[in-house]
């Protein structure tokens, strides 16, 4: 049976397919902006303004800033239960590993809503 780890998915196997999942995203995003700029030698602030002012560029901006979120989230709390041991630090490091893990989760939650913000100008 496969547990739950890091609180983020249901378990171990669920939170690598999200891994899995939002690098594909995250890949697709990046190489869909790389061909758009490639393509278009003399783009304008009009151009990009045009692409980012379509729905469906909203939207798939969307999905990849939560695919960022869920991805840093996942990765970082395999380095920071890695890193922040009992064995290494003593009794005080889950209090550690927690702090991290509140200011990571802040620090996320800030950037996908301030992302929200700058797409749909809320």
């Amino acid at each position: 049976m496969v547990t739950a780890v890091t609180s983020f998915g249901r378990s171990g196997l669920y939170d690598w397919l999200i891994q899995r999942i939002s690098a594909v995203v995250m890949t697709a995003y990046v190489c869909f902006l790389l061909g758009f700029i490639l393509t278009r030698p003399e783009l304008q602030y009009a151009d990009w303004r045009a692409l980012f002012s379509q729905l469906w560029m909203r939207v798939f901006s969307l999905i990849t800033l939560v695919s960022i979120a869920a991805h840093a989230w996942i990765g970082l709390w395999a380095v920071l239960t890695d890193y922040l041991t009992t064995r290494a630090l003593g009794a005080k490091a889950t209090v550690l590993r927690l702090l991290a893990q509140m200011l990571l989760g802040v620090v996320a939650v800030t950037y996908v809503v301030w992302g929200i913000e700058i797409l749909w100008g809320l």
